[in-house]
């Protein structure tokens, strides 16, 4: 008959024992330092200089001292000495300066974080998952690093998404205060698409890239090709807006047809270029000149052209084209001017076009 309980070793009080108290007391001693076990450190060697009654520590390994020979085992200090608890399989730990929590495997202390999570149904990290978002995270940053070389990684890092069928979708969907202000990714399509939207329910794109040939898209870009599609008469001596009534294109509706100009609908930078064909009047002596003006006062600098030649009517044209910076609400017109002689600012063929650039 064994004269200690089989996992924690506590003394048996045997028949006929003398002194029975004092078997009891040792049995109640270990349980006082095995149950709720809480270990104030585990990387010490040696023991400390002075320990308070009932201190607990898992051992290092390496022991000297006192705990020489007690590698991983429970130290405990109880009545002025040293108690050595020798960890069973199962035994579990809270080392509170670490703040985890160790489960002993039979030969050493393991952490109890498990190393791998397989088919859960929900999974809520700082929140709470439901079964419309069955993984969610409440933080205010998070990090994706590539496992390197020397940890036996490849150094890469992809970050996969799929979806089931080309008309599904797959994005990214970017909220304020859980309203959506844009979506970046596969939309109904393989077409990538970056779109935005003021109020989460009218979405406008800002980009698409078509997958099958890469060639990529700004369908919000403001650009336009005005014409005139009638004879423009421009009189000797005088800079006059050339009736452009009509457009062959006219993105986002910049180019305003009524008042013949174009209306930079943002700020930025934008790109103009005209062509000016002459229609002989009376004289082929004319100097025909062409020009972009801002704000229907200014002359775009770069954008001013003359041919002095003599002409063929029909045939002889300018050329313009400049860049310039406008702010929202800017006009551009384009102007045309005769010396000498008049004449006639040709139809179909007298065009005025532009493009947001940056």
């Amino acid at each position: 008959m064994s004269d200690a309980t089989t996992h924690l070793l506590l003394p048996y009080i045997l028949a006929a024992q003398a002194q029975k108290h004092v078997t009891h007391n040792e049995a109640l001693r270990i349980l006082d330092g095995l149950v709720q076990l809480s270990v104030l450190d585990r990387d010490l060697a040696a023991p400390p200089a002075s320990p308070a009654d009932g201190d607990r520590y898992i051992v290092a390994s390496g022991a000297t001292g006192d705990w020489a020979g007690w590698d991983l085992n429970v130290a405990l200090w109880t009545d002025g000495a040293w108690l050595r608890l020798p960890p069973r399989t199962g035994w579990r730990a809270w080392v509170e300066d670490e703040g985890l929590l160790l489960v002993h495997d039979g030969s050493s202390w393991i952490g109890t974080t498990p190393t791998a999570l397989q088919n859960l149904a929900l999974l809520g990290l700082g929140t709470t998952a439901d079964a419309s978002n069955p993984f969610s995270a409440k933080l205010n940053a998070a990090l994706w690093t590539a496992k390197t070389v020397a940890e036996g990684g490849t150094g890469d890092l992809f970050y996969t998404m799929n979806k089931e069928a080309a008309g599904d979708d797959l994005g990214l969907t970017l909220q304020t205060d859980f309203s959506t202000r844009a979506l970046v990714g596969l939309f109904g399509s393989d077409r990538f698409r970056l779109a935005v939207s003021a109020d989460g329910s009218t979405f406008f794109d800002g980009l698409s890239v078509d997958n099958a040939n890469g060639i990529v898209d700004q369908p919000r870009l403001p650009r336009f090709k005005a014409y005139t599609n009638y004879d423009n008469y421009v009189g000797v001596g005088a800079w006059t807006k050339i009736g452009l009534n009509d457009t062959d294109y006219n993105d986002q509706g910049a180019f305003d047809a009524a008042n013949n100009h174009f209306v930079a609908p943002v700020d930025g930078t934008y790109l103009f270029g005209a062509t000016l064909l002459y229609k002989i009047n009376a004289s082929a002596t004319a100097r025909m000149r062409g020009r972009l003006v801002l704000n229907g006062t200014t002359e775009i600098r770069g954008s001013l052209g003359e041919i002095s030649a003599t002409h063929v009517s029909l045939a002889t044209a300018i050329w313009l084209q400049t860049m310039v910076p406008l702010t929202a609400g800017d006009t551009v017109e384009l102007q045309g001017y005769f010396r000498v002689a008049d004449g006639y600012f040709a139809a179909d063929h007298t065009s005025f076009w532009g493009c947001k650039i940056g």
